[in-house]
């Protein structure tokens, strides 16, 4: 299972920093309307990861990672 990058980082500022899907966009430079469908996807990749017992590898998107940062690409 691989959850993209953009999908692991929408989730990080939902659900561990609580921050709200018009502020998710903000940071993430996209509308909101895009990060709802990026939670949608990463949840249920994630579901499926937690209840068949599947790996989840992080990787590619439209994020790399910087010091220990994730930055959109351009």
């Amino acid at each position: 299972m691989i959850l993209t990058l953009d999908e692991f980082e929408a989730l990080r500022l939902c659900d561990l920093q609580k921050l709200d899907q018009h502020a998710i966009a903000l940071k993430m430079k996209v509308h909101r309307s895009t990060v709802s469908r990026i939670l949608t996807s990463a949840r249920t990749k994630v579901s499926d990861a937690l209840v068949n017992l599947k790996a989840i590898k992080v990787a590619g998107g439209c994020c790399t990672l910087r010091s220990n940062k994730i930055k959109k690409r351009r």
